[in-house]
C-alpha cells in the first residue's frame, strides 16, 4: 500500500513564496499555512511597491496584516502571530510584470536560491479589463515567474480559474483546454503556441496607442479590443482569455518541471475557516446580491435552472495546499485540478435566488449594513431576449422621465440609474450564470484521498458536503454583511430633510 501523503512533512521547514498576497484568495491561503503548518521554513511575500513610494514589508504591515483574515490567531495565539510576522515573513519589493521582477539579477537569483516551492496568485480578476494590462499581469508575468521558478528548480503552483473553458461545452475534465473558435497551434507536447498570437496582440494594442491619445478614451478602446479578441478566439472576456494563455505560457516554460494548475470556480466566502463567511470585497455573486439589496436592479438575464458553480474559499485554499504538498514530495509532472462544486454538488440559478431572495424578506434588518430598506421588489431571471425587451421598454420611460427630472432641477433619474446598473451587471456576469458545461473535479477529489484522513479533514475540498441552505443564508449573507461592507454612514441633515421626487 502506498503511504499517505503528508502536508506537515510536506511543508516542514520549507520556503515558500506567494505572489498576490494582498489579494483574497492569497490572504486566505496565507492564514491557512501560518495556523496549520506553524514550522513551515518561510513565507517570502513578493508584494509591489506602492505608488507613494511604500516598500513591500510597509505594504504588508498596511494591508496584510491589519486584515480580518487574522482575527481568529490575533484572539487564539496573539504571541505566536507577532512572531511568525517578525520572523518567518520576509517581503520582497517586486513588479511581477517586469522581468526579474524589476529587481538587480543578483538580487533574482538570491531569491531564486531561497525558495523551494511557488504559489502564483497575482491576478487581474477584473473581467472587462484594457487588453494591455490584462496581458501583462495575467499572462506575460507568468514568463517572469516561471523564470524564477526555473532559477530556483521550484515546483510552481499557478492558480486560475475554471472559466479558461471559454465558449466550450459539455464535460469540463482535468486537462488543457481546446480554444472553442479560433484555431491556435498546439505544440507536440500539449500546450498551445502562443507566439503568432501574442505578436497580433500587441501589434493591435500598439496601433491603438498611436492612434488614440486621450487617455479614458484609450483605456476603453483597449478594453472593447480584449472583448472583441477574447470572443473571436472562444472566451467570454478578457479576464478569462489571458488566464487561459496564462496556463500555456506556464506550460510552455515548465516542460519536463514540476507545475500544477489549480482552477476554481467562483470564489465566495468561506465555509469555515478561519471564520465562517470571511470574505474581502464583492465578488461575482455578491454584485448582484447587492444591487437588488440596493433597489438598483429586479431582473437578471439567466436560466433558472442552470447550474451555476460557486465555491468557498477555504476550500480553494486548501486545494492550493494539498496541490503543494503533493508537488514537494512527487517526482517532477504537469498537473491540473479543478476545486469547484457543479458536477459534486450542483446548484442552480433558480435555487441560489430563491434562497437569498427568501432569507432577505425574512431577516433584512440582519444585515444593516447589505439592506437599507426592506426588499419590497421582486427579483427575477429572464431569458436573454426577454430581457433586451423588457431593458429598451423600461429604458424608454426612464429616460423621458430623466428629461423632466433635470428640468426640475432634480438630477437623474433613479429609475434610470438602476437600468444602467441592471445593463452592466448582465455584460459583465450573466455568462457565469448561464455556462454550457458543467466543471468536474474528479482529480482533486481524489488527490484528497493520498492523503491522511487527518489531513483531509484539516485541509477539506470535498464540496459534495455543502449545504447550500445553510451556506448562503446564514453563512454567507452574514460574512458579506460583516466583512465586505463598510457602515452606512449617517445622512447630512440637509439630505434627510429634504423631499425627495419620487415616480
Amino acid at each position: 500500500m502506498t503511504p499517505a501523503l503528508n502536508v506537515h512533512a510536506a511543508l516542514s521547514g520549507k520556503r515558500i513564496l506567494i505572489t498576490g498576497s494582498t489579494g483574497f484568495l492569497a490572504k486566505v491561503v496565507l492564514e491557512k499555512l501560518i495556523r496549520s503548518v506553524p514550522d513551515i521554513g518561510r513565507i517570502v511575500l513578493l508584494i509591489r511597491g506602492g505608488r507613494n513610494g511604500a516598500d513591500a514589508r510597509t505594504r504588508f504591515e498596511r494591508d496584510i496584516a491589519t486584515s480580518s483574515i487574522f482575527d481568529r490567531l490575533r484572539a487564539e495565539r496573539p504571541a505566536f502571530l507577532a512572531e511568525f510576522f517578525a520572523e518567518k515573513i520576509e517581503c520582497v519589493t517586486g513588479e511581477v510584470t517586469e522581468p526579474g521582477f524589476g529587481m538587480p539579477i543578483t538580487a533574482f537569483n538570491a531569491l531564486a536560491r531561497r525558495i523551494d516551492l511557488i504559489i502564483n496568485a497575482a491576478a487581474s480578476v477584473n473581467f472587462r479589463e484594457a487588453l494591455d494590462e490584462a496581458l501583462a499581469i495575467n499572462a506575460l508575468s507568468v514568463q517572469n515567474i516561471t523564470e524564477l521558478a526555473r532559477a530556483g528548480n521550484a515546483p510552481l503552483i499557478q492558480v486560475s480559474t475554471c472559466y479558461v473553458n471559454g465558449y466550450n461545452r459539455g464535460q469540463m475534465v482535468e486537462q488543457n483546454v481546446t480554444p472553442a473558435r479560433a484555431a491556435i497551434p498546439r505544440h507536440a507536447d500539449g500546450h498551445y503556441d502562443l507566439y503568432a498570437l501574442l505578436q497580433h496582440l500587441k501589434h493591435r494594442i500598439a496601433m491603438l496607442r498611436a492612434e488614440v491619445h486621450e487617455p479614458d478614451e484609450l483605456a476603453r478602446r483597449l478594453t472593447e479590443l480584449g472583448i472583441k479578441e477574447a470572443n473571436y478566439h472562444g472566451w467570454n472576456d478578457t479576464y478569462t482569455f489571458t488566464k487561459w494563455m496564462g496556463e500555456q505560457l506556464a506550460m510552455a516554460a515548465m516542460r519536463g518541471r514540476s507545475l500544477t494548475i489549480v482552477r476554481p470556480s467562483i470564489i465566495e466566502s468561506t465555509l469555515a475557516e478561519p471564520a465562517p463567511g470571511w470574505i474581502e470585497g464583492v465578488k461575482v455573486a455578491d454584485a448582484i446580491i447587492l444591487a437588488y439589496a440596493r433597489g438598483k436592479t429586479n431582473f437578471f438575464p439567466a436560466k433558472p435552472k442552470q447550474v451555476v458553480d460557486i465555491v468557498p474559499a477555504d476550500l480553494v485554499a486548501n486545494s492550493v495546499i494539498l496541490a503543494a504538498a503533493e508537488a514537494l514530495l512527487s517526482a517532477p509532472a504537469m498537473r491540473i485540478y479543478q476545486a469547484c462544486t457543479g458536477a459534486t454538488n450542483p446548484i442552480t440559478v433558480g435555487r441560489v435566488i430563491d434562497l437569498i431572495k427568501g432569507e432577505s424578506q425574512r431577516n433584512w434588518r440582519q444585515y444593516e449594513r447589505l439592506f437599507y430598506n426592506e426588499p419590497k421588489h421582486d427579483f427575477r431571471v429572464v431569458s436573454r431576449p426577454l430581457f433586451l425587451l423588457m431593458l429598451r421598454a423600461m429604458r424608454i420611460g426612464a429616460t423621458s422621465w430623466s428629461a423632466v427630472r433635470k428640468l426640475l432641477g432634480a438630477g437623474e433619474s433613479p429609475k434610470l440609474e438602476a437600468l444602467r446598473t441592471t445593463q452592466l451587471l448582465a455584460l459583465t456576469f450573466s455568462f457565469y450564470t448561464a455556462p454550457r458545461y458543467v466543471f468536474r473535479s474528479d482529480r482533486l477529489q481524489a488527490l484528497a484521498q493520498r492523503f491522511s484522513s487527518e489531513d483531509r479533514a484539516r485541509y477539506n475540498v470535498d464540496t459534495a458536503a455543502i449545504d447550500w441552505q445553510d451556506y448562503l443564508c446564514r453563512i454567507h449573507m452574514t460574512g458579506l454583511n460583516r466583512y465586505a461592507l463598510r457602515p452606512r454612514a449617517p445622512k447630512p441633515v440637509e439630505e434627510v430633510s429634504a423631499a425627495p421626487i419620487t415616480i
